[in-house]
């Protein structure tokens, strides 16, 4: 499945805790609206929460740049790009996001995917255009132009995904099992994602 807008709706927080929010403008932060690869990434709009990074994404610098989750804009038209935006960067939340199973790319095309995913696996903002209009996260390291990808947290359960957790979910006696098609069958998929701050300490 491809995801044609960024997710929404009240399943993406899981944990409450912490929470760090910052104003940013809209301009600042991709992959949104024309800034990737593909030039036609969906719309920060009211209600949409995608993984962003923050910063200029032509920066060599960029995989040190800040990364986090759109909690709200303060919308004046679509695409404006000094409307506020605000973005939880907090270090340890935990969220439901789309994610792309691509783990490579060859010559701009995806070459890799992974079809066995894990609690733990990294994942990344990606700009390359084999990605949904509204998938900002794949496992590659590398976008389409081999430049490195900012860090954005790690694959992690959901509320219904723990052993034992006492809530029903599919997967709440087997954990994190899921089977993924070989390439070149490209999955996007909701996961729970644990955001992380480690790779932007370094900078």
């Amino acid at each position: 499945m491809t995801y044609t807008t960024f997710f929404s709706g009240p399943s993406l927080q899981q944990s409450s805790e912490p929470v760090t929010i910052v104003d940013v403008m809209e301009i600042d932060t991709w992959p949104v609206d024309d800034r990737s690869e593909s030039g036609a990434k969906d719309q920060l709009a009211p209600g949409l929460h995608p993984v962003v990074a923050i910063g200029d994404r032509s920066d060599a610098r960029r995989p040190l740049q800040c990364t986090g989750v759109v909690v709200s804009i303060n919308l004046s038209v679509l695409g404006t790009d000094t409307d506020r935006v605000e973005v939880d960067i907090a270090d340890g939340k935990i969220i439901r996001q789309y994610v792309s199973n691509i783990t490579a790319y060859s010559a701009t095309s995806a070459s890799a995917v992974e079809t066995t995913p894990y609690v733990g696996q990294p994942v990344f903002v990606d700009d390359s255009s084999q990605l949904g209009a509204g998938t900002t996260l794949s496992m590659s390291p590398l976008n389409q132009d081999q430049d490195e990808n900012p860090l954005a947290g790690h694959l992690w359960y959901c509320q219904d995904e723990i052993a034992d957790g006492q809530v029903g979910g599919p997967r709440e006696s087997s954990t994190f099992d899921m089977s993924l098609p070989a390439f070149p069958t490209l999955t996007e998929q909701v996961y729970c994602v644990k955001l992380t701050a480690a790779k932007r300490e370094m900078a």
